[in-house]
């Protein structure tokens, strides 16, 4: 194959494609996993075509609940621009306009499961106000990064099957330029590069211009190290997985053959037919009795197999799953009577305490797609210092929490951090401000009612209100 110069576009292509085919065997493990479609369990070759009800049995997801338990304490409230005490009404209604208040629970969650997902900026044709953003899978995205950085974006590729004609897809994002391509699908067992050939849209030039100046493209990382690698939350105990999984299917396999009680026979001399075959003489049922005449009969039965020690093993897996990612045991075991509120706290605070280290790189992805949609929009401040708003991942009960409020309040917090700490949406906190602001604007002009909530719309019929009337 012809050399092509250093990070040329087709150069970004190829390298890009080699990384992302390589990633998306971790990715699509992950996956199966977290979605319970686990290896299948060993035994014995010649058993198992025979025990494969009960392989598929032995396969229960609790890999699929640690990351159910981080995922859902993750939630972006707004983002805060500067020395801004509240979110950002402008980030928010591009985020909002993009239905990002859900699909970045998607995002989070693909994250946490797989290691990365990706969030791609581009302007909107049809309003320059607001621009376009979509989440992207980590089996079709990928970014490089300059070396030596790991947030110096120097090229990004995104890559598809086309539904309609089977071609691959791919567009290669550069700083100031974006390329398009598209190759035939290879055929199966094909290993190699693509043929890959400029893909023209119609009214656009090849390639076109990167009106951002920066590659749109965005990696949202979950527990990323210096290497620039990012990793999936149950990465560390999918071998514990394996073992639960093996220790269910001897526990089924024992139920399936030793649970019921053998019973045996002595000094009984069985009934034969007219070839000579050995007739069973008795059939155990609940309404069925087993009498022999002759007094040297001595019948008894086998104890059944005890299947205790495989419900204390698969518990103490477990308790290690549990320890290993911090999540609560009484998540993944079911198991929570006559706890109260301080001992429920102190179980969820591993887990409090992970999903906000994992809050910090997962919200530095967000800070930038927010900082390239507000570029986009032409907005002209200092887009410098932004900070992604997360809602509580603790949880604790309204008595608690407005207990601690008033506290805070003593010591001069403002309403506005009092009210994010209650859990309002930036939304409700700026409508919130803005009657404190009309009621305090009231009462400096005499109406003393103010003090009282919101003035009523309208005259007062006194007598309807129930009144005597003056």
């Amino acid at each position: 194959m012809a050399q092509h110069p250093v990070e040329s576009a087709l150069w970004w292509l190829e390298r890009l494609w080699d990384e992302l085919q390589e990633r998306r065997k971790y990715v699509e493990l992950m996956r199966q996993y977290c979605c319970g479609d686990h290896p299948l369990p060993m035994i014995q070759d010649k058993a198992r075509v025979a025990f494969q009800r009960l392989l598929r049995q032995a396969r229960s997801n609790y890999v699929g609940l640690v990351v159910d338990a981080t995922a859902e304490r993750m939630q972006i409230d707004g983002f805060r621009l500067g020395d801004a005490e509240a979110g950002d009404p402008e980030a928010w209604r591009i985020w909002q306009a993009n239905n990002l208040d859900a699909d970045s629970d998607l995002v989070i969650t693909e994250a946490v499961k797989v290691g990365r997902a990706f969030m791609l900026v581009a302007p909107n044709p049809d309003d320059a106000t607001t621009p376009m953003v979509t989440a992207e899978d980590a089996t079709q995205a990928i970014v490089a990064y300059r070396p030596g950085s790991r947030r110096e974006r120097a090229a990004g590729l995104k890559c598809w099957e086309d539904d309609w004609t089977g071609e691959l897809m791919a567009t290669v994002y550069l700083p100031d330029a974006i390329h398009k391509f598209r190759a035939p699908k290879p055929k199966h067992g094909v290993i190699g590069q693509p043929k890959w050939v400029a893909r023209e849209v119609q009214g656009e030039p090849w390639p076109a211009k990167n009106p951002l100046g920066a590659v749109p493209l965005v990696e949202v990382p979950n527990r990323p190290d210096l290497l620039g690698e990012a990793h999936s939350e149950i990465e560390d105990v999918l071998d514990t997985q394996d073992r639960i999984n093996k220790t269910l299917i001897d526990r089924l396999m024992a139920q399936e053959f030793s649970a019921f009680r053998q019973r045996w026979a002595t000094g009984y001399e069985l009934p034969e037919d007219e070839n000579g075959q050995p007739i069973e003489p008795f059939k155990a049922a609940v309404d069925r009795l087993w009498v022999a005449e002759d007094p040297n009969v001595k019948f008894g039965e086998f104890s059944a197999t005890d299947l205790t020690p495989y419900l204390k093993a698969v518990d103490a897996d477990v308790q290690h799953m549990a320890a290993r990612t911090r999540t609560p045991a009484q998540y993944l075991l079911g198991q929570l009577s006559n706890v109260n509120g301080e001992t429920l706290k102190a179980t969820e605070s591993g887990l409090v305490s992970k999903v906000r280290q994992r809050q910090r790189p997962l919200g530095e992805g967000m800070e930038e797609v927010v900082r390239l949609t507000l570029k986009a929009a032409g907005d002209g401040r200092d887009l410098a210092r932004i900070e992604t708003i997360w809602h509580n991942p603790e949880f604790r009960t309204e008595g608690e929490l407005v207990d601690a409020l008033v506290k805070m309040s003593t010591l001069g917090v403002p309403h506005e951090a009092l009210w994010e700490r209650w859990g309002a949406s930036q939304t409700e906190i700026a409508q919130w401000s803005q009657l404190r602001d009309q009621a305090a604007e009231r009462i400096v002009g005499g109406d003393i009612a103010a003090l009282y909530g919101p003035k009523p719309e309208g005259p007062v019929n006194v007598e309807a209100a129930g009144g005597d009337g003056l």
